[in-house]
């Protein structure tokens, strides 16, 4: 948590009590989240609720901080995986086993968006959002079906 509010202090931010315990959330699920499973969490977790605007609010505040990132393909969110990091990372993808729904970041090299960015000019588009979420199958779910 102290990485977490240092970025948040960084960029003028501050992560509320109410921010880290929905942080915390996330950061504990081993799958991804939608604001309104992340509200019943945090109510079992805190022993009270929290409206489920408040908590999308929330999660934008939490996204736009980089601390979390929302994965378009299923409108549900994920702790960001690189939060204690101290150097400076590529660019995100995620990775999501179509069977368990366990969530893997990884990150690509920068000229992997650059030349996905040419091609998308070059069809006549304009690329809006780079980050990937490719559907896989873990190891895990690999093996048991073998």
């Amino acid at each position: 948590m102290g990485k977490a509010q240092a970025m948040c202090a960084h960029s003028g931010g501050r992560l509320t009590e109410k921010r880290k315990r929905i942080l915390e959330v996330l950061l504990r699920s081993e799958t991804p989240l939608s604001a309104y499973e992340v509200s019943d969490a945090y109510a079992k977790s805190n022993q009270s609720s929290m409206p489920t605007m408040s908590v999308y609010r929330i999660l934008d505040f939490l996204e736009s901080e980089l601390l979390v990132h929302k994965l378009s393909s299923t409108n549900k969110y994920v702790a960001c995986s690189h939060i204690a990091c101290d150097h400076s990372h590529e660019i995100s993808q995620f990775l999501i086993c179509n069977q368990c729904q366990r969530v893997k970041e990884i990150a690509i090299n920068k000229s992997i968006i650059d030349e996905l960015d040419k091609q998308v000019i070059n069809a006549g588009y304009t690329l809006m959002n780079s980050q990937l979420e490719l559907d896989c199958l873990c190891d895990a779910c690999n093996a048991g079906s073998a």
